[in-house]
């Protein structure tokens, strides 16, 4: 057996900590964490001697270090650019960039052609594409992309800091943003666009397989004190639901339901920050119903490893790049949209 593949984190905040420092000591075989980056020089410090991994405060330094073969990219959105075309140009031999891809679809269309020209593999960390119950009822959902014609994404969570208690022992958080004043049209429009692109997009690339074109959102209200409801419109009147929202509650749901003209398709997923395995599928069709999972390993792990046989060169990548820009090209689309709308008529309910 091969020694472990190094990793080096760009970001030391909680989605590293709470997730994927977990996942990867849950994969110590095959994918280490050898190196740790934030510009917080204390921060980089403790989640790194977590870990037994070198720390740093620069990107050029993590880059520099040998002993990395993998970068995860999990910095602020407007960095993921420019470090994944550098660990590109670095020549790792994967690239794992945290969601949203890019904060615009130029700087994808960077990161994509930063990836076919160096030749290193890169993946979007949208785990629900990875989570091994959605790819076991792929095969057998047959015409639904065709016929469906309603699809409902539902994420009901307590807020995040809950669950990054439970999966570990924060360092650090980021300080909590000012009150806004949503009775400013431009800052409420600012949320909802947020929304879509903070907690939205983690289901979108599954809502774009069976609704590929947006011709309107009809919809896009704020819920208090954090959430969004949205609905789409595509041709042929296919349509969308968007629910997404936060606060404190105890019991998390998260689902995709597809509708269509024989059959129904029901995933639920486990939490992120939980480490409690993948989704359960439900296909409903006439002969009955066929179950899928729940599996060992959610989403997040079963991207790691794909990601160390892209590292070994022995699978290639489940999602091309093209596909990963035009799926942040469709998330932008629906924010734009519903910000639009938002921007005119809403208010926060």
């Amino acid at each position: 057996m091969s020694a472990p593949l190094g990793v080096g984190l760009i970001g030391a905040g909680p989605v590293t900590q709470a997730i994927h420092l977990p996942a990867l000591a849950g994969l110590s075989g095959r994918l280490r964490v050898t190196h740790v980056m934030d510009v917080d020089a204390g921060t980089a410090e403790a989640v790194a001697a977590r870990a037994g991994a070198a720390h740093s405060t620069t990107v050029e330094e993590l880059l520099a270090d040998p002993a990395v073969d993998v970068v995860a990219v999990c910095s602020p959105h407007q960095f993921h650019a420019a470090q994944a075309e550098a660990a590109c140009a670095a020549g790792k031999k994967a690239v794992l960039v945290e969601k949203p891809f890019a904060t615009g679809v130029e700087e994808a269309r960077r990161i994509a052609k930063a990836s076919q020209e160096s030749g290193v593999p890169v993946v979007v960390g949208a785990m629900h594409t990875y989570d091994p119950a959605w790819l076991a009822v792929e095969p057998h959902w047959g015409e639904l992309p065709r016929t469906a014609r309603l699809v409902r994404s539902v994420i009901q969570l307590p807020f995040n800091a809950r669950y990054e208690s439970l999966a570990t022992q924060p360092h650090s958080r980021p300080a909590p943003p000012p009150p806004a004043d949503l009775t400013d049209p431009a800052v409420r429009a600012a949320r909802i666009h947020g929304s879509i692109l903070g907690l939205a997009i983690h289901n979108l690339p599954l809502v774009r397989r069976f609704l590929p074109e947006i011709t309107s959102v009809d919809t896009a209200e704020l819920l208090a004190p954090f959430g969004y409801l949205v609905t789409l419109r595509g041709p042929d009147g296919r349509t969308a639901e968007l629910i997404g929202h936060m606060g404190p509650t105890w019991r998390p749901e998260w689902t995709f339901e597809v509708w269509g003209e024989e059959q129904e398709l029901q995933l639920d997923f486990t939490p992120s920050y939980v480490r409690a395995g993948s989704a359960s599928a439900a296909l409903r069709t006439a002969d009955g119903e066929h179950r899928f999972g729940p599996y060992p390993s959610n989403g997040y792990e079963a991207e790691w490893q794909h990601l160390a046989d892209l590292a070994h060169r022995t699978a290639v990548p489940r999602y091309d790049v093209g596909r990963l820009v035009d799926d942040l090209a469709y998330a932008i689309d629906i924010a734009d949209r519903a910000a639009t709308v938002q921007h005119s008529e809403g208010a926060a309910l």
